[in-house]
């Protein structure tokens, strides 16, 4: 499994590969509700967005990340990042993580169809057995987001990482296996068409 940028494009999300030159949008998208100051998260501050940038393109270049710039929209303004990383090309498996959104497209149809563009990409193009999402015990909103794409607990890692401030984490892992995919496909699908 080789994991190359490309882009994915639906109609409320593009997903695009990450590149230095979004830096500046997307120091404007993190302010829209300050996401970086949510204590459980490791989300860039405005003046953090160039090196983050550049630390995910480093892990790009040693094959751990494929990271993406979110678009509002096909050709529309950078509003987020999001990743596939972890990637486990023997699998082949991976994790969608590292994801944020500017807080004014959040809890609309700009996450579900990201998140159905990455799976279907990541069963359908790349054969993975199984994607991850993992996030802390804490993000509340994080967790039914991932539950509400139809992804299952696995797990608690209790004590998994120690945080910037010292904290330890205790990360929830949740994952969909291939034979759930067609399921879930369909749920997502039947989310994005719904009136709303």
């Amino acid at each position: 499994m080789a994991l190359t940028p490309l882009t994915l494009t639906g109609r409320h999300v593009e997903l695009v590969p990450l590149a230095q030159d979004h830096a500046a949008a997307l120091s404007e998208a993190v302010r829209d509700g300050e996401v970086w100051r949510l204590w459980y998260t490791a989300v860039p501050a405005p003046d953090r967005m160039a090196a983050e940038i550049e630390r995910r393109l480093d892990l790009q270049a040693a094959g751990t990340m494929l990271p993406f710039t979110v678009l509002d929209g096909p050709g529309g303004r950078p509003v987020g990042m999001t990743t596939y990383m972890n990637i486990d090309a023997a699998g082949p498996r991976v994790e969608i993580g590292s994801t944020w959104y500017a807080a004014s497209v959040q809890r609309g149809p700009l996450n579900t169809e990201a998140k159905r563009l990455l799976l279907a990409h990541a069963f359908d193009g790349l054969g993975c057995l199984a994607v991850e999402f993992r996030t802390h015990v804490m993000n509340q909103a994080s967790r039914r987001a991932i539950e509400r794409l139809g992804a299952r607990l696995d797990g608690i890692l209790r004590h998994h990482q120690r945080l910037a401030d010292g904290s330890l984490r205790d990360t929830c892992v949740y994952s969909i296996v291939a034979p759930d995919w067609p399921t879930v496909r369909t749920h997502l699908t039947w989310q994005l068409e719904k009136p709303r």
